[in-house]
């Protein structure tokens, strides 16, 4: 097939495969198949079988076909500059990484210190907090959660988390480099789904692929700045009123700025019951704080940064949100908007074709 380099039908001078024109599938068989209902029912249950069996595989492809997306526009702009592929593809990406390892090694012993503090003090600040509402509601002991027997399994738990540990590993390394690889061959996977359309619709559904691009790019850029943006605003903030814990506290208000409308409002949750932990007037300027920048956000940061990746009714996203978490955990809660956004797109040109 086309990865052959040889499409099907060709001449006898065999000529290649050539992304600009490839192959239509619309053989007699495929036209008897797209009219049978039956059989295209059955292959319609059986591809959702199939969905569900390898979702796993399909959210890694996912993930890394968001942050190709991401770092296209600057691989394009090598290019245009007579750039090898190569090293247009390798550039962005190594600076990336170096970026983020820059960013993270020399802050993450105090991070990993003062997360580990504030998980053991927190069932504390939660009950100085209730106390100090006069609210009867304690969290249980951590001792008191452990089964004793439980300590007969340990080496195999062991085995269980070391298992899961290298999987996770496994898996961040596999959506790099699939990231990688779909940068390196972005113009023919591009032009890949045509294989699947007749030829009149071509130029439709490169546009709907280039729509979908730019918008999971844009999402994926826009949510790092806003990220980066609220966490060292809200840092700044919480370091000035001299609170614990701060880096944790503004590294949460920074991961969950990906999540819309429900993120912001869970990362002041814990700030706010060590504020008042300490004493009313603290939790009350930290909510205030929050709220401050929760508004300058929504009126000053989002319109210009996330005016084109979004644009959806917060209805929708919580809604998007709650269905995501159910599925699939954190992970489909934070992947829900951006496969919203696609499904959005999807729709809006199949309505305009028709």
């Amino acid at each position: 097939m086309w990865l052959s380099g040889r499409a099907p039908g060709c001449g006898p001078g065999g000529r290649g495969f050539d992304p600009r024109h490839p192959p239509q599938m619309y053989n007699p068989l495929f036209r008897y198949i797209l009219n049978n209902q039956v059989i295209m029912a059955l292959l319609i249950i059986a591809g959702v079988f199939l969905l569900v069996e390898i979702k796993e595989i399909l959210v890694l492809i996912f993930i890394a076909y968001i942050i190709a997306a991401s770092l296209y526009p600057a691989v394009s702009f090598l290019r245009i500059r007579r750039v090898p592929n190569a090293l247009a593809v390798l550039i962005p990406y190594l600076l990336v990484l170096s970026f983020i390892l820059l960013l993270i090694v020399p802050l993450l012993p105090f991070f990993i210190s003062q997360a580990e503090s504030l998980i053991e003090k927190f069932p504390l600040y939660f009950r100085d907090a209730t106390a100090t509402l006069g609210i009867n509601f304690t969290i249980p002991d951590v001792k008191s959660l452990i089964n004793p027997s439980s300590f007969g399994d340990i080496g195999r738990n062991a085995i269980l988390i070391t298992t899961k540990l290298f999987g996770g590993l496994f898996s961040i390394l596999a959506i790099f480099i699939l990231g990688l690889y779909m940068l390196l061959d972005h113009d023919k996977l591009q032009r890949f789904p045509i294989y699947f359309f007749p030829r009149k619709m071509e130029e439709k559904v490169l546009k709907t692929e280039q729509l979908v691009e730019d918008k999971l790019g844009a999402w994926l850029r826009g949510q790092i700045i806003l990220s980066f943006t609220i966490g060292l605003i809200t840092w700044i903030f919480l370091t000035a009123l001299k609170v614990e814990f701060a880096l944790p506290l503004a590294l949460l208000a920074g991961f969950l700025e990906i999540i819309p409308t429900l993120g912001p409002l869970l990362s002041a949750v814990p700030a706010v019951i060590v504020g008042l932990a300490i004493s009313p007037a603290m939790a009350a300027t930290i909510a205030l704080g929050y709220t401050t920048i929760q508004l300058a956000e929504n009126h000053l940061l989002v319109p210009k940064i996330m005016q084109r990746a979004v644009g959806l009714n917060p209805v929708v996203i919580i809604a998007a949100i709650l269905i995501g978490g159910k599925l699939m955990g954190v992970l489909g809660a934070l992947l829900s908007i951006p496969l919203l956004s696609v499904l959005v797109i999807i729709y809006r040109q199949i309505r305009h074709l028709s």
